[in-house]
């Protein structure tokens, strides 16, 4: 294949299967289209050649001005609690579903974008994102798939050329997004809405054959689909938790069936433990702070649930208590996935239901929310201490003599300091560093992104001449908000 020259041959086997959701549309054309950012290896995976990717018939792809011959992009429907608040009619306002692809290892995946312009669903919106939004997602996505957090993926990032309004005007951008599939707990509440149990039932039969094949086996499908769902959706908040991510803003249709993350607005990971920790400017309640992210996992199954009930019985009375009962096994599911984490984190990975662990691990949260640790810094530097040398940890606390009554009992159980490198990482995205680069890149220069992804790349393995990727921000830098982008 030379450059300027490809066959993208894009399945639509969404729009094909569930028309009802799928509005074919285009993206707006981009004035002047400039590569900001390419992900070469997920562009290989997917069986996209890189140099042609760049060519003004890729980056036609990339926008979504130019979709292959027999494309038809669509604009999805779907529904969704924002805030608590329902919303029976969100969809792609400012994205657009290309099609799907396969990878490398036989998935299909869908190739989406985000900030290609207006769609039937934009609501008042302009249908446009801007440079440094769109970048921050590149950053944390990458970093989470980094970190071995199921995740959507960035492809590439795209400067239009286009002024768009903010604040102020900036430049603009779109996201060429890579994802398991872009279905949501919201989908099925669209679906619900309209009363079309048929629909409901295609949906459903089609997340089991994308997501969760093993449920068409079981005697009851569509249950053991929400369940899968449950068990899939605590595994990851569980992990979320124990990197310290905040998602900012987990609406019911930011909440996928697949269980990866998605949607990376005003999302950031701490520094300090702290479990009222929120990040987003629009948060003033903290019902998304990093402390409540299980419940409202949990508070966003039971909106699928209910969504689901036709499907779960014949009358709605034992509906209920079907969709009740698994819906029970989500604290179960969580607190197992955050229990095995934490010791794995403090090197006790083998002690599972041991009760001096169990005890270590309360103990140990209580010590470092109470002094406010670094929460990247203390765990990594955690296994220097299981070598022998505490003092990297023990200074991070005020607390000294708790800190050291407990580093006697956790000594006593003989932790694996290697296995502990090897689930503490070294390198998260600090939120100075995301916005030094951010910042960075929209005014034009990508040397600070290049060497923050560098960095977050290989976040478990320390580096020498990356330290300032591994220490917090300067007191300096303040308190932190994130903002939407749209």
């Amino acid at each position: 294949m030379t450059p300027g020259t490809a066959t993208v041959a894009l399945d639509h086997r969404f729009a094909r299967e569930l028309p009802e959701l799928a509005v074919p549309w285009q993206g707006e054309e981009a004035p002047q289209p400039r590569l900001l950012v390419l992900n070469e290896p997920l562009a290989h995976d997917l069986g996209l050649d890189p140099a042609w990717l760049t060519t003004p018939e890729g980056l036609g792809l990339l926008t979504g001005t130019r979709p292959p011959e027999g494309a038809t992009p669509v604009a999805q429907a779907y529904a969704g609690h924002q805030f608590g608040g329902y919303s029976p009619q969100l969809g792609d306002g400012r994205a657009l579903l290309l099609g799907e692809l396969v990878d490398g290892s036989g998935r299909p995946r869908d190739l989406h974008l985000k900030g290609s312009g207006r769609t039937p669903f934009s609501r008042g919106g302009d249908g446009f994102a801007v440079v440094g939004p769109m970048l921050r997602e590149h950053v944390i996505s990458e970093a989470m798939h980094a970190l071995g957090i199921p995740t959507t993926r960035s492809l590439a990032v795209v400067a239009t050329g286009r002024g768009v309004r903010r604040e102020s005007v900036q430049p603009g951008a779109v996201l060429a997004r890579v994802a398991a599939s872009h279905l949501r707990v919201g989908s099925f509440q669209f679906v619900r809405a309209t009363g079309d149990d048929g629909l409901l039932r295609r949906l459903a039969d089609h997340a089991i054959s994308r997501h969760h094949p093993g449920a068409a086996e079981a005697d009851h499908p569509h249950l053991a689909l929400f369940e899968a769902v449950v068990a899939a959706q605590a595994a990851l908040v569980a992990q979320w938790m124990l990197v310290g991510f905040v998602h900012g803003v987990m609406n019911t249709d930011n909440m996928t069936i697949s269980g990866e993350t998605i949607d990376y607005g005003p999302c950031a990971f701490i520094d300090a433990f702290d479990p009222a920790t929120v990040f987003s400017s629009i948060d003033a309640d903290g019902r998304y702070s990093y402390g409540n992210q299980p419940l409202a996992a949990e508070w966003n199954l039971a909106r699928l649930a209910e969504a689901m009930l036709p499907l779960l019985a014949d009358d709605e009375e034992t509906a209920v208590a079907v969709a009740t009962e698994a819906l029970q096994e989500f604290r179960g599911h969580y607190s197992a996935a955050w229990s095995s984490g934490m010791r794995a984190k403090i090197g006790l990975s083998g002690s599972a239901g041991d009760d001096a662990a169990s005890q270590l691990v309360r103990d140990l949260v209580a010590l470092v929310q109470a002094d406010h640790v670094d929460h990247t810094s203390f765990f990594r530097s955690l296994s220097t201490a299981a070598r022998g040398d505490a003092e990297p940890a023990r200074r991070l606390f005020l607390d000294l003599a708790g800190f050291d009554a407990w580093t006697r009992r956790w000594l006593a159980l003989a932790p694996d300091a290697d296995a502990m490198d090897r689930v503490n990482p070294v390198y998260v995205p600090r939120n100075h560093l995301v916005e030094e680069a951010l910042t960075a890149a929209t005014d034009g220069d990508l040397d600070p992104l290049a060497r923050l992804m560098d960095a977050l790349a290989e976040p478990y393995d320390a580096r020498p001449g990356l330290e300032r990727y591994a220490v917090p921000a300067p007191d300096s830098f303040g308190r932190y908000q994130t903002f939407c982008g749209t």
